[in-house]
């Protein structure tokens, strides 16, 4: 078997291309094929459990459960999770190595990675009929292209042509598209074989001298104006999409359900369910006069808690998430949001900074202390919530060990007092009958009627991916794609 590939870059970041990657692998796998995900260095706050208990991007575990496959670390061998400004963490296959600047990963580790790459990628060539190969940000970064492992120097080694995705919801897509193509190296430049609009609002007629003088001056075709898509019920890769939610109240929802929008948030797709709850506005705050008197806060996950807390501290949204829950708003606190929940989180090690110890906000009697091993697993566990047991599927990824100091109940391998959860169970409300119960109960306290279940999340996440793949296939020439496909290899 040998494997046909095909690699999606874009003009910038967000312009797309996680979601073309996905709808790529549901076309495909639809067709009959073999097909698997591939992006070599993912840089993402938001990560993704495999089946054996290893991190990748949550974006190749999408792009996996699209193309009806598994998802594993060779379809992301480099994931690079920032824990501050000027250093990361390197996970390699799924698993932690270290700690590492960027100047130190571009020198001193850029061969190994290289390898690591070549090799996983041979891996899925061996055993799939179509890879479908994301890049990153730019491939005209001309300050980073000399030792780049994400872009070009990808399609080189997989010898696969180059569709370039720009989105006209910014504007000025034209000039992104050439100049992109006049930075890139010659050689370069000739595996560019289409281009994808993305993004489109409005009549395309209006566009249509636009695609004729770009095909006329690039000589490359335009495969496809591929409009908006609204509520595309799929977990996204990092916070450019975090620009969804808004900062303020929703007088016209009846629950406002407040996020703290910290600044290493991480596996945010932890709140994306309530997106799709009719009554419940969602929003992120990151000042105490933007939290109001919301129904529920939700602390969300971080890279790097020590940080965030000192950082909620700064601003006094300790403070005033605590004042609220004295006065009877519900906290809700998930792995590193859990962890501030607490009395102290140690760091003796530093994994995470050069602070050893924090306080927390005092919710819970607890204390974190972060170790040098990361925990990564999918979990599940039976519980007890509002008179009804339930099977509670999510998934573990955090560095830090908590212990109680004092009397407090367990709820979800974590912690529940009045009107205070946690817990470390990533997904937890994507758990359709959990959360259904748990919004019924913030309805109660308000006085309001009791819902009746209507969304169910997985069922709407794996309806998205056919969804996607038919409205990009209704706009996208395929079959002009797979005829690239096809000729590029046989050239």
């Amino acid at each position: 078997m040998k494997a046909v590939p095909i690699m999606i870059q874009g003009t910038h970041s967000d312009a797309g291309k996680s979601m073309m990657v996905t709808a790529l692998c549901r076309i495909f796998a639809r067709k009959g094929y073999a097909v698997a995900p591939f992006k070599s260095q993912n840089m993402a706050l938001n990560s993704y459990i495999t089946i054996d208990g290893r991190e990748i991007g949550r974006a190749q575990g999408v792009q996996a459960e699209a193309a009806g496959v598994e998802a594993e670390t060779m379809m992301n061998p480099v994931l690079i999770k920032p824990t501050k400004d000027d250093e990361s963490q390197i996970v390699v296959h799924g698993k932690p190595l270290r700690n590492m600047k960027a100047s130190e990963y571009r020198k001193e580790y850029y061969e190994t990675a290289k390898q690591v790459i070549r090799e996983a990628y041979q891996s899925l060539a061996g055993r799939f009929e179509r890879i479908v190969i994301e890049g990153a940000g730019s491939p005209a970064e001309v300050n980073l292209n000399d030792r780049e492992l994400v872009n070009m120097s990808i399609a080189r080694m997989a010898d696969a042509p180059v569709i370039l995705v720009g989105d006209i919801d910014r504007g000025g897509v034209f000039a992104s598209l050439v100049g992109t193509l006049q930075l890139l190296d010659p050689v370069d430049r000739k595996r560019v074989c289409g281009v994808i609009i993305n993004k489109f609002r409005g009549d395309v007629s209006l566009l249509q001298p636009g695609l004729d003088w770009f095909e006329a001056y690039a000589g490359i075709p335009v495969l496809g104006v591929v409009p908006f898509l609204e509520d595309a019920a799929m977990d996204a890769e990092d916070s450019l999409s975090l620009h969804q939610y808004s900062r303020f109240p929703d007088d016209a929802k009846d629950l406002d359900i407040a996020v703290i929008h910290l600044p290493r948030i991480s596996n945010f797709t932890d709140i994306d369910p309530f997106r799709f709850e009719t009554d419940c506005h969602v929003r992120l705050v990151q000042k105490p006069e933007e939290l109001g008197k919301p129904d529920l806060i939700i602390l969300p996950g971080t890279k790097n808690t020590l940080e965030d807390c000192q950082f909620m501290k700064e601003l006094g949204l300790d403070r005033a998430v605590r004042r609220l829950h004295l006065q009877g708003t519900i906290i809700f606190g998930i792995c590193g949001g859990y962890q501030m929940m607490g009395e102290k989180i140690h760091d003796p090690q530093k994994v995470e900074s050069e602070a050893i110890e924090v306080e927390g906000i005092g919710i819970f009697p607890l204390k974190t202390t972060m170790l040098t091993e990361k925990r990564t697993v999918r979990s599940s566990m039976k519980v007890h919530f509002s008179g009804e047991e339930l099977n509670i599927q999510g998934y573990e990824v955090h560095m830090g060990q908590t212990e109680r100091t004092g009397d407090v109940d367990s709820f979800l391998d974590g912690s529940v007092s009045d009107g205070a959860y946690g817990t470390y169970f990533h997904g937890v409300f994507h758990n359709d009958k959990f959360r259904h119960l748990f919004l019924n109960q913030l309805r109660k306290r308000k006085g309001l009627q009791e819902a009746e279940a209507h969304v169910l999340y997985e069922q709407l996440r794996l309806e998205a991916y056919d969804r996607l793949a038919a409205h990009v296939t209704g706009f996208l020439d395929v079959d002009r794609l797979e005829d690239i496909m096809e000729q590029y290899q046989r050239r």
